[in-house]
């Protein structure tokens, strides 16, 4: 193992979603839904499902045996009370603040004497769900007992930054404790077949500055593929399913349960980052490498399998059997931004962006209160592939994604923007404004944009008099004819349009460094940067050993992709061409429809209208497809 060194975090700091304030006509609607809309009705179900009594049974406030199908739905009050704590942080709301501290005192009341707390296993040690074991700690490749912890880690620290109140982090404190006094060097040898207990743990010495709970990360990633005290933690005869199959150091190919490995591949980029240790970060470059030249799909969703929610083999990315778990699309975005902050380039925030605004945004209604678990590109309006639905449900028994998504939406802004040193990174265009210390000095950065409607960007710059700094803008791949930072998808013709870029009104070159628009120059206040990103309609190609893809295309419009619903079709989705059925020359049209969706720009094709795949299944169940028959004569 490495040794440490002065390095002691990310080369580049993310600013916090708390400097940044949204104007956004894209954004904003959301972030607002899933504040009034989302976050009531997650803890509504919390509540109604018994997932919160279940605290007050296991704090001796209620009689009954535990109510659930699965021991890990304590994680659905955790991830709850994080994004109720991300809201507050931006949106103050005094009847939510009161309702989390009684839920945390409940949390609190329910943690054993030591630091335990995993209310199936409190309520009746005698009579526990199979999966936990019959012991503490007896079943850890599915018990989710460390699982538990990392998201009680990450909802404690997102709690005590929101309200300056240490209740649950001291109830984090504690658990932690009893970690690393069971497991480590000289204690226990063992790890979680859910990994995230990593990420909280790390996030926890950020918050403390406790360094044992960032050693104990990385030995929970030391223990991963080392069985000489303990069985292989596999599934349906799968020995990648948890990741467990090799040293975390030696894996380079993506395998498993796709959730799990994105929460992994993030631990180990945290601890690649605090401790260092560099060969988490070369495993998890090349293993990034694998997903975007093999299997991911264009949506930007990972895991191909319903058998174990997991990622299938190389260019196995069937479309109506997709599973792309919206859980695992939040893990991708995660995932790369911690990829970014490792190394600065705009690939990894191309694969965010383009997951973000297809895959995961999928993943939630417009209405804010139904949701995908699974996010297919195609679908024939029968079969239930949404957990015994074929369209979007309220909740489900397994409830990850939801919970998911309403710690996700109010953490959002955080990933517009990054300093280094003397530089400051653009790198999502959403209109807001942002107060951002770079080089010790206060920067106010405001954007103007109707993206990703639009690829015009206008910037203005404020640093109190005069400033030399350098603002690095990403220019998208797809703005560049890459798509998605790999080899699995090309753009069927070159676009004549290329980026453009203007300072104070004068044409400026666009010289890039690994993606970016580097800029560098002494700043005065008002200062306007102005970014044309053309947003022509574009046909996207498969790599050929894509079966399921063979003789077809999808459409995409700037980081945009989008599907055909029946409703929207004039005939059988399977007979649609993009070229209009032998109609030489046809074209694909782009307009703005204020009527549909809630607003959207909708693609019309020669019998056809084309939503944005984030949209679908909004105006209820029906056949849908994204990638479409074509001919020579595509455009």
């Amino acid at each position: 193992m490495s040794t440490m060194n002065t390095r002691v975090d990310y080369p580049i700091t993310p600013v916090s979603f708390r400097s940044v304030t949204l104007q956004d006509r894209f954004w904003m609607p959301r972030l607002s839904t899933n504040r009034t809309v989302t976050i009531p009705a997650v803890f509504r179900k919390c509540e109604d499902s018994g997932r919160i009594d279940n605290f007050r049974r296991a704090a001796g406030l209620l009689p009954g045996p535990y109510v659930g199908k699965m021991p890990f739905e304590d994680t659905d009050v955790y991830k709850a009370i994080e994004g109720a704590s991300y809201s507050l942080s931006v949106q103050p709301d005094r009847a939510l603040d009161a309702y989390l501290d009684g839920l945390i005192d409940l949390v609190a009341a329910a943690q054993e004497p030591d630091g335990y707390l995993y209310t199936n296993r409190t309520i009746d040690p005698a009579h526990v769900l199979p999966f936990a074991g019959p012991q503490r700690w007896s079943n850890l490749g599915m018990s989710h007992e460390l699982y538990n912890c990392g998201h009680l880690y990450e909802a404690a620290c997102a709690h005590s930054l929101a309200t300056g109140k240490p209740s649950l982090l001291r109830v984090a404190e504690r658990s932690a404790a009893l970690l690393r006094s069971v497991f480590g060097p000289d204690g226990r040898h063992d790890t979680c077949g859910h990994p995230i207990v990593e990420m909280g743990l790390a996030r926890l010495y950020r918050v403390t500055g406790d360094r044992g709970c960032l050693e104990a990360a990385r030995f929970f990633l030391e223990q991963r593929g080392r069985h000489e005290s303990r069985p292989l933690y596999m599934y349906a005869d799968n020995p990648g399913y948890s990741q467990d199959h090799q040293p975390v150091r030696e894996q380079r190919t993506a395998v498993g349960h796709a959730v799990r490995a994105a929460y992994m591949y993030c631990g180990m980029a945290d601890v690649a980052a605090l401790l260092p240790e560099e060969e988490y970060a070369e495993a998890i470059r090349e293993i990034w490498q694998d997903v975007v030249d093999t299997k991911i799909y264009i949506t930007g969703g990972i895991g191909a399998r319903h058998q174990g929610e997991a990622f299938g083999a190389a260019h196995e990315l069937p479309n109506d059997t997709a599973y792309a778990e919206t859980c695992a699309s939040i893990g991708s975005v995660m995932w790369n931004h911690r990829l970014f902050l490792l190394s600065g380039e705009s690939k990894y925030y191309d694969v965010l962006e383009q997951t973000l605004y297809n895959g995961l945004l999928s993943g939630v209604s417009l209405s804010g209160d139904e949701y995908f678990y699974v996010n297919p590109l195609e679908s024939d309006g029968t079969f239930p592939f949404n957990h015994g639905s074929a369209g979007r449900q309220p909740w489900f028994d397994v409830s990850c994604c939801p919970t998911n998504l309403c710690r996700f939406f109010p953490s959002l802004p955080g990933y517009s923007y990054g300093t280094a040193a003397d530089a400051l990174y653009v790198n999502l265009f959403i209109a807001s404004q942002a107060d951002i210390e770079v080089d010790g000095a206060s920067v106010r950065i405001v954007q103007e944009t109707d993206y990703p409607w639009s690829g015009s960007v206008r910037m203005r710059i404020s640093v109190g008099g005069r400033r030399r700094m350098r603002l690095l803008v990403r220019i998208p791949g797809w703005s560049q004819e890459r798509v998605l930072g790999g080899h699995l998808y090309r753009f069927e013709r070159p676009s004549m349009a290329r980026p453009s870029l203007r300072i104070n009104g004068e044409a400026a070159d666009i010289t890039l460094e690994k993606g970016y628009a580097v800029i560098g120059r002494e700043w005065q206040d008002e200062d306007i940067i102005e970014l044309s990103l053309p947003m022509p309609v574009r046909t996207v190609a498969c790599d050929p050993r894509v079966i399921s893809n063979l003789g077809k295309a999808a459409v995409q419009r700037g980081p945009l992709v989008y599907c055909v619903e029946g409703r929207d079709a004039a005939g059988p989705l399977g007979s649609l061409q993009l070229d209009g059925q032998g109609a030489r020359g046809a074209r694909l049209e782009a307009q703005w429809r204020p009527d549909l969706l809630g607003g959207v720009v909708a693609i019309r094709g020669p019998g056809f209208t084309a939503i944005p795949y984030f949209a679908w299944s909004n105006r209820g169940a029906g056949p849908m497809r994204v990638w479409l028959e074509r001919t020579q004569s595509a455009s």
